[in-house]
């Protein structure tokens, strides 16, 4: 709830002006389904913001990667934000944060923002609120936002509709998930990231991403790398291949139509968690409790119930 002195335009200018609470403030707000002041989505071709997403396995040392990427980031970015996305807990439905304690060595830093967001019930590795809040931080000021994803495997690719670069991090050994995961998780990476390389079965787990993506044009291959983020090995040559991969992306226009087809997807989610929510409140309606009793007495098949009651919920007035 906000107040009159405490309203979500004041908390935006407050955050706009480096508040950090004003900020946490929104993005909790945004979690709760607010709806946040007119905010820009930004030029599809604006240069001064990247978005780079971090997908891959549970188990996969991504929480660790993401941790020693912004260190090595923060060389030549001025700011960096976090969103790591937690698996729900089953009680509160809140966020586990394990990947915010993990990360706690840049929790006092000025220049780095860490959210911890909890899927809650959410499929497909992000938070349902994940996309404003990263349209949030880039209005405010942060040019850098990294996402980890929760790591739910195949399925987990909504992170190719919110990043402008999509990075999937394996070990070594993980050969039979690679081929399973063919159709799915391998054909969204711009990067490959292997993790642990300091491990057994690097050079089998390589072999098999290579053979991933030989199918594509020579062009479009994307590099992999090899790290030991507990040993910061290899982080240089991460953060050199986002550099090289943006730019790449940004030179064939790639980044901006990216960025384009991103805009219609948010758009179109926007609308359908609006109208689910409209639709929730009408299912306490005298008019939804009519069509259910009308069900029940066999006077109205299903189909034409939804027929008549669907304008209904389209043409009543929500601010949901």
């Amino acid at each position: 709830m906000t107040t009159s002195t405490d309203t979500l335009e004041s908390r935006l200018a407050r955050a706009q002006a480096g508040d950090r609470r004003a900020l946490a403030r929104l993005i909790s707000a945004i979690e709760r389904g607010e709806r946040l002041p007119g905010i820009p989505l930004g030029d599809v071709d604006d240069t001064a913001r990247l978005c780079v997403g971090i997908t891959g396995a549970p188990g996969a040392g991504k929480s660790t990667l993401v941790s020693a990427l912004t260190d090595v980031m923060l060389e030549s970015a001025p700011s960096a934000a976090v969103l790591a996305v937690d698996p729900s807990s089953p009680i509160s439905r809140g966020a586990l944060l394990g990947d915010r304690v993990r990360m706690h060595q840049h929790a006092t830093r000025p220049e780095v923002f860490i959210r911890s967001m909890a899927t809650r019930s959410h499929h497909g590795g992000l938070a349902g609120a994940t996309q404003a809040s990263r349209r949030l931080l880039q209005h405010c000021g942060w040019p850098l936002v990294l996402i980890e994803t929760v790591g739910v495997g195949q399925v987990e690719l909504d992170i190719v509709n919110t990043a402008d670069i999509a990075v999937v991090v394996l070990n070594p050994g993980w050969g039979d998930e690679i081929q399973a995961n063919k159709a799915g998780l391998m054909e969204i990476a711009d990067i490959f990231v292997i993790n642990k390389a300091d491990r057994p079965g690097l050079e089998s787990t390589r072999r098999d991403i290579d053979a991933v993506i030989m199918a594509r044009p020579e062009s479009q291959r994307p590099p992999v790398i090899e790290t030991v983020a507990t040993e910061n090995t290899g982080l240089r040559e991460f953060a050199h291949a986002i550099t090289d991969v943006r730019q790449s992306l940004l030179a064939s226009g790639e980044l901006a139509r990216r960025r384009y087809a991103q805009l219609g997807m948010e758009l179109s989610q926007q609308m359908q968690r609006r109208f689910v929510r409209q639709l929730v409140a009408y299912a306490s309606s005298d008019g939804f409790s009519s069509g259910v009793t009308s069900l029940a007495e066999g006077s109205v098949n299903i189909e034409a119930l939804i027929d008549e009651l669907l304008p209904q919920v389209l043409n009543s007035v929500s601010d949901v």
